[in-house]
């Protein structure tokens, strides 16, 4: 299946941005408007509406419709896996039902030089073409990561009080495989 990646360094504490992205409002803001993403409902694992935290077991109803182009997708995804360790934590979202054959999207933050490294990795097949030509997802899948991890650092890092900004050494990179 194809797979894409993309991480980058944030200069602001792993409990801070663990917590960010546990919580919906932490997807609206890092969506990019272009996405016009809407949330539709959440449900928590034991079916509350509105949960405060994305715990392992919530479901996210939502639509988007990119550039405005097109009918409203739905989006339906469910938290399939969400783990806090010390220095580094994890969860992971699997659509349900979406204009995807196949999407899982796994979240890794480590802790790393007094701030957190954030790894995306997106499992996909592509709409019709599944796999055969899935590298070509990379085309849509990089501008909107790209824009996702510099919203992450922009609030992140204004919201932090951790000391001065890193060093070029963990600038964002993209891989696809």
């Amino acid at each position: 299946m194809p797979t894409y990646q993309r991480h980058v360094w944030v200069d602001a504490p792993l409990d801070e941005v663990w917590e960010f992205h546990s919580r919906v409002e932490g997807l609206e803001a890092l969506t990019p408007s272009w996405m016009n993403l809407r949330v539709e409902t959440v449900y928590g694992p034991d079916g509350e509406r509105d949960p405060e935290l994305l715990e392992e077991g919530a479901e996210a109803h939502m639509s988007l419709q990119p550039f405005g182009v097109g009918p409203r997708q739905s989006w339906v995804s469910h938290v399939t896996k969400r783990e806090r360790e010390d220095d580094h934590a994890v969860f992971e979202d699997e659509m349900a039902d979406g204009p995807f054959p196949s999407w899982t999207h796994t979240h890794r933050f480590y802790a790393e030089d007094g701030g957190t490294v954030v790894w995306d990795t997106v499992e996909y097949e592509l709409p019709l073409v599944g796999g055969k030509l899935g590298s070509l997802g990379w085309v849509g899948f990089e501008p909107m990561f790209r824009e996702r991890h510099k919203r992450t650092k922009r609030i992140l890092e204004s919201e932090s009080e951790s000391g001065p900004s890193h060093s070029d050494s963990h600038a964002e990179e993209q891989r696809p495989e």
